[in-house]
């Protein structure tokens, strides 16, 4: 009996801290994906601006939980004629010593216009 708790305990912690791993991982690229919509579709409004995207971004990394979801959390954005493009980057949670997934996650949208 011994044995084979020796042999399957580590295996069942390690199934266990992959499966929180991967929970964190999900949540943090959930939650960039988000922000990132966020912000393209303030920068993208009829007289939406790049900072304003940007703001809308952090805001909405912020509110998910900021550094305990999102470490190191920035956005940049980008707006044309046609388009707003913001990108929001981090690093997920690990549980894993050593180890920081890195997050990236863009979301593009049409520029609002009236005719």
């Amino acid at each position: 009996m011994t044995i084979e708790l020796v042999i399957l305990l580590p295996a069942l912690f390690a199934v266990l801290f992959l499966g929180m791993q991967a929970a964190l991982y999900h949540h943090a690229r959930t939650v960039a994906i988000a922000a990132a919509q966020e912000g393209a579709r303030v920068a993208g409004a009829e007289h939406g601006r790049e900072s304003a995207g940007i703001a809308a971004a952090t805001g909405f990394v912020e509110v998910a939980g900021g550094d305990d979801v999102l470490a190191s959390a920035s956005a940049t954005a980008q707006r044309t004629s046609a388009r707003a493009t913001v990108v929001v980057t981090g690093y997920a949670l690990s549980v894993i010593p050593g180890w920081r997934p890195e997050i990236r996650q863009s979301a593009s949208m049409p520029v609002e216009r009236l005719s």
